[in-house]
């Protein structure tokens, strides 16, 4: 059960299409968090798709694979966080 319990942060840590930055979703800034993404996705050449749904992609697995143990303050953050990667693709924000 040890190594299935594990297996989500083996993948956050050791991504084939991202090195994500340290600590990168723990940051309290959303836009700090989409900047760190947005550089990591465009740095990476083992990536299969864009930057844009790379940086994406690692953010959403990050928010699915935490489930209850984010706190709503910290789901939050990470929610805005999309917003502000969409916004730096030049991407419709989500509608409230």
């Amino acid at each position: 059960m040890a190594e299935r319990a594990r297996w989500s942060q083996q993948v956050t840590e050791g991504s084939n299409a991202l090195d994500l930055e340290v600590g990168v979703f723990t940051l309290d800034d959303p836009h700090d968090i989409a900047l760190s993404l947005q550089r990591s996705a465009e740095r990476s050449e083992r990536r299969k798709t864009d930057p844009f749904r790379s940086a994406m992609s690692m953010l959403t697995f990050y928010i699915n694979r935490a489930g209850h143990q984010l706190s709503a303050t910290q789901r939050e953050r990470l929610e805005q966080a999309k917003d502000e990667l969409r916004a730096l693709y030049g991407r419709p924000r989500r509608q409230p």
